[in-house]
């Protein structure tokens, strides 16, 4: 499959925004992550995102680690609940699957390559796991998660060029397609407008193999349910269009704004 690079103008203007301070309230819960991370394809059912992103807003995403120091964090079956507003049954389940399945999840990065001998050289697909090591234990109600050595460049010691954006405003989405729709826009939030190319927004989406070659099912299954979920749920203000070159779909542009006092909660 071939990705472009992310379509936008001026784009290192952009960027910086992103690397400004945050005005944070003391004890709010925040997730920050490189924004490679951000377009990354995340291939996290909505449960397992909960979870994965549950467990990164308790990193500092500030704090440089030494190298090699193993990380762990432990997310607990009543704060699960609590966050995501179900019964304490329905955590206890979702965490023993999450122990089952989060393992075998893998982040997929797709990065630009040099060109060789003058010619054009196709993005280069990396491939890691969210965690190296996942504990469960059963009674207790607790999951930890022992997390992939390269990929803490992308939740700790963040400097510049991340995205960062409160657990609240998330944990109760019911579609992981509307939570990385908000990923996505939050990244720009201080331009308001954001274009993707449609290779890029399919792999952050974790679009199936059918919908990457079928813009209507994309728009049907993810674009439209995302978009009104958020404007429903969260005080999004987003307007979309789809960008043609040719008779084909191209990339995908968003104007958007939000109501700091709308929220889901």
């Amino acid at each position: 499959m071939t990705t472009k690079a992310m379509v936008t103008t001026n784009k290192k203007k952009r960027d910086e925004y992103d690397a400004q301070d945050l005005e944070r309230i003391p004890g709010e819960r925040w997730i920050t992550m490189s924004n490679a991370l951000t377009r990354a394809g995340h291939g996290l059912t909505l449960a397992e995102k909960r979870i994965v992103m549950m467990a990164v807003s308790k990193l500092d995403s500030v704090k440089t680690l030494p190298r090699n120091e193993p990380v762990k964090t432990r997310i607990y079956a009543s704060e699960y609940a609590d966050e995501c507003s179900v019964s304490i049954n329905t955590a206890y389940d979702q965490l023993q699957s999450a122990a089952k399945h989060i393992y075998n999840r893998s982040i997929t990065f797709y990065e630009a390559a040099y060109k060789r001998n003058g010619g054009a050289v196709e993005p280069t697909r990396t491939t890691m796991r969210w965690v190296g090591q996942i504990q469960y234990q059963q009674g207790e109600g607790w999951v930890e998660l022992y997390w992939w050595p390269a990929l803490m460049k992308h939740l700790v010691g963040l400097r510049k060029q991340f995205t960062s954006y409160q657990l609240q405003q998330a944990s109760a989405l019911r579609s992981v397609y509307s939570w990385r729709l908000l990923e996505l826009l939050t990244r720009f939030e201080a331009t308001g407008w954001a274009e993707y190319t449609i290779e890029d927004f399919a792999v952050s989406m974790d679009a199936s193999e059918k919908q990457k070659g079928d813009f209507a099912a994309i728009r049907r299954k993810i674009i439209e349910p995302a978009v009104k979920e958020l404007q429903d749920k969260d005080g999004w203000i987003i307007e979309w269009k789809a960008i043609k070159g040719g008779k084909k779909v191209k990339g995908i542009r968003f104007d958007f704004s939000r109501d700091p006092q709308t929220s889901l909660f």
